[in-house]
């Protein structure tokens, strides 16, 4: 069965809970969650492996393979969930052209909680090192961007629940 939420895009800087987010909400909704970091071609790892941020002409291959997943689940009935930064608006336009009806989620916090909770964890490839890049990154979702906000220094539990909550009161008829 179909799910009745359209393709879901957890976002948000490094370290802020996109993949654990994810996996959870895909569960809860009964939807597939991909992780977007396994969707990034080899180079960009390296690049960032080594410490470097990822600039503009780097993440575009990336979020192609994204957008286009996104829209070949959704031709076949099955929207999906994908953790994925899309930090910057036009990104998120980028990764919504082959699925307009796309909702971005996006994981907010202050970049002290962020970096504490990077400083538990060793990431394959995304040293701690570039949590500021990613700050500087960032652009807020618009008004005109389909969305919801939430905080992320609640539990996951909390945070599914919540998700699902706006989701339902926003998104589904």
């Amino acid at each position: 069965m179909a799910s009745q939420f359209p393709p879901l895009i957890v976002m948000g800087v490094s370290g802020s809970g996109k993949s654990t987010v994810g996996a959870a909400l895909g569960a809860e909704l009964g939807m597939q969650f991909i992780d977007g970091d396994d969707l990034h071609p080899r180079a960009n790892k390296e690049k960032m492996a080594a410490g470097h941020a990822l600039n503009d002409e780097d993440r575009a291959p990336w979020l192609e393979i994204i957008a286009e997943r996104i829209g070949a689940e959704l031709a076949d009935g099955n929207p999906i969930i994908v953790a994925c930064s899309s930090l910057k608006r036009s990104y998120r336009r980028m990764l919504t052209a082959y699925a307009p009806t796309t909702v971005f989620v996006h994981l907010r916090g202050e970049r002290e909680v962020i970096a504490e909770r990077q400083s538990h964890r060793n990431h394959e490839y995304m040293p701690n090192s570039l949590l500021d890049s990613q700050f500087d990154t960032l652009e807020p979702l618009q008004d005109d961007e389909r969305g919801v906000l939430v905080d992320l220094t609640q539990t996951p539990d909390e945070i599914v629940r919540s998700i699902k909550k706006d989701l339902t009161d926003t998104f589904v008829d």
